[in-house]
């Protein structure tokens, strides 16, 4: 064992869970990549101040969840703590928005880092994957990426998923809710902080998970009653089509999410089977985010989907994927000569696309079967001197336990086609 651990609140992916966690990316990413999205990887940390414009300086991620550090020349940098702010900001520095093809849709993969309190489905170091829609202000790009995730949790098996839906409207309406609430949310038994946050960012309240602060909020106003007639129109052409296309989802007027730049559509995906973690992804529109960050006017939408939760999801309704098999083929010499041999020919399958492994450390056939074994390989490729001399090797099934000899020059085509 070594003499260091992987820090407090992370985690080491290894095999053979590894695996699930690169299907899960793959197959997220496959409806985005089959949609016009094109991929994007972004620095593991930017600007501290991309963040507290773009993020909010009163979310608990700003204020509370940050890695940040100086650099030796003096600048403020933090570890990305969630992956919108960055896309769009690369977005800008491309020029991506002047090629005249908008919406400009991306889809990105990688780690971001919070400090928060480890707990199951809630790590300081955690995986996703997004996609952001950037410079068209429709509600049918609205609908395509929820309809895009909800493909992509279903592709994966997953179906005790919950779509929560909400619109917090615009600058136009949501400046005459947000006095409202501001009014209501005064007049209640609340703690020094989170009435601090009622002047700086009231909506945030609603997203409050305590027990006795939801209480209270029980006859807050709705905002929903304060949409404007646009911001109304169009939520329900969202809700029309996500219907059309036979995506159920539900209503939640409380949601609001954790970030300030939210204008308009919100969701949430949520699984039940995760306990108070529930949310495995989500996302919403931001059009106002470009100017937020130094910018034009660029409306947007995007959505993030955590790879952890959607494991641990797949894992509560005890959903195995089917993975690809590493190892279809394990050569297995016995004698120096065989080594040689047998390497040339695990270098012509992998050559021609066959997932082929040797046994490396000149161990016995016994030890050596039993690696095979562990690999999950289809078949084994045995040989020693005589099969040599006879200018054959010894091709084994190892799900029939069927072993015949085939010619040596032979080996690869018969491994070829019958692995198809």
């Amino acid at each position: 064992m070594s003499t260091f651990q992987a820090p407090k609140g992370t985690y080491d992916l290894t095999p053979p869970r590894s695996a699930t966690f690169l299907a899960v990316r793959e197959a997220i990413s496959a409806p985005l990549r089959d949609s016009g999205y094109g991929y994007i990887e972004t620095p593991g940390f930017e600007n501290v101040e991309l963040f507290a414009r773009g993020v909010g300086e009163s979310t608990d991620i700003v204020t509370k969840e940050m890695y940040t550090l100086t650099t030796k020349g003096g600048d403020q940098l933090a570890l990305r703590p969630e992956g919108t702010a960055s896309v769009l900001r690369a977005a800008l520095e491309a020029n991506l928005h002047k090629a005249g093809n908008l919406p400009v849709k991306l889809w990105y993969s990688g780690s971001y880092y919070r400090y928060e309190r480890p707990q199951a489905g809630r790590y300081r170091h955690f995986s996703q994957v997004g996609a952001e829609a950037i410079g068209t202000e429709d509600p049918a790009l609205d609908a395509e990426l929820i309809i895009l995730a909800d493909q992509a949790y279903r592709a994966l098996g997953l179906r005790q998923f919950r779509i929560l839906l909400n619109s917090l409207g615009d600058k136009e309406c949501r400046p005459v809710y947000r006095e409202a609430l501001q009014t209501f949310l005064r007049d209640l038994d609340l703690d020094e902080e989170t009435r601090r946050r009622i002047e700086i960012n009231p909506l945030r309240v609603l997203d409050d998970k305590r027990a006795d602060v939801q209480k209270q909020l029980t006859d807050a106003p709705k905002l929903r009653d304060y949409l404007c007639d646009a911001c109304k129109a169009y939520h329900e052409e969202v809700r029309a089509l996500l219907t059309a296309a036979g995506v159920a989802f539900e209503d939640d007027e409380k949601l609001v999410r954790g970030l300030d730049y939210y204008t308009r559509t919100t969701f949430e995906f949520v699984h039940d089977g995760l306990g108070s973690q529930s949310a495995v992804g989500g996302g919403g529109r931001y059009d106002g985010l470009s100017e937020m960050i130094g910018g034009p006017e660029l409306p947007s939408v995007g959505w993030a989907l955590g790879v952890d939760r959607t494991v641990l999801a797949l894992e509560a309704e005890g959903v195995e994927l089917d993975l690809p098999a590493t190892t279809s083929v394990y050569a297995v010499p016995l004698g120096e000569e065989a080594r040689r041999v047998l390497f040339g020919v695990v270098t012509e399958l992998r050559r021609a696309g066959i997932a082929a492994d040797f046994a490396f450390g000149g161990r016995g056939l016994k030890g050596a079967m039993k690696s095979a074994n562990r690999s999950g390989a289809r078949y084994t490729l045995v040989a020693g001197e005589r099969d040599l001399a006879e200018g054959v090797v010894q091709l084994k099934d190892m799900e029939s336990g069927e072993q015949t000899a085939v010619p040596l020059t032979e080996a690869a085509a018969e491994l070829a086609k019958r692995l198809g």
